[in-house]
């Protein structure tokens, strides 16, 4: 199935292989950029607030409170959730009127924050059930696995970005009409 993503791809490494190699065309503004990526995404999600969180090693986690990334049961019933992480946004990438992010960069999708991170988890609350999963330089590096559901929705998206983009400047971390709460830990 397509949608914003096919559905029948889970992964598109030439893709990923293509955004590593070209970091300053997909991140201009280096990790700054792949956080308003993550924040354009949460802005998809009905979000009605999102938190950044700035970690000591250069991490940053994205946590909203929208509806989750949409997730699917397989033919066994397994879940399989949207593959936005490893394939190309079919509404952004390459598209020459893309969305432009507050940096006045145009907007890939979320395939460019995981292809362009040392690592990346991203945690997904649903009404029928909550799942993560690890992913290195955007291929998926662990199968969807379960967690607590803890009652709530929302998306968490938590990444390292590669060492040679440049660091996130805090002041820029804002979003069109969507409450933003930067948090730096010590």
């Amino acid at each position: 199935m397509t949608s914003t993503h096919d559905w029948s791809a889970g992964v598109d490494a030439a893709h990923l292989a293509a955004i590593r190699r070209h970091p300053g065309e997909f991140a201009p503004g280096g990790a700054l950029h792949l956080v308003l990526e993550v924040l354009a995404y949460a802005a998809d999600e009905a979000v009605t607030r999102c938190v950044v969180t700035l970690h000591p090693d250069g991490s940053v986690a994205v946590a909203d409170n929208g509806r989750g990334t949409d997730t699917r049961r397989d033919a066994q019933g397994r879940p399989v959730r949207k593959p936005v992480m490893a394939t190309r946004d079919l509404r952004y990438f390459d598209h020459p009127a893309a969305q432009r992010l507050p940096d006045g960069h145009p907007r890939r999708g979320v395939s460019v924050v995981a292809a362009l991170s040392e690592w990346l988890v991203h945690t997904n609350h649903r009404h029928d059930g909550a799942w993560a999963q690890r992913y290195e330089h955007g291929l998926p590096v662990t199968g969807l696995e379960p967690v607590p559901a803890g009652g709530t929705t929302g998306t968490t998206v938590w990444f390292r970005p590669d060492r040679a983009l440049s660091p996130v400047d805090p002041a820029g971390l804002t979003w069109p009409g969507l409450p933003v709460k930067v948090v730096r830990l010590p």
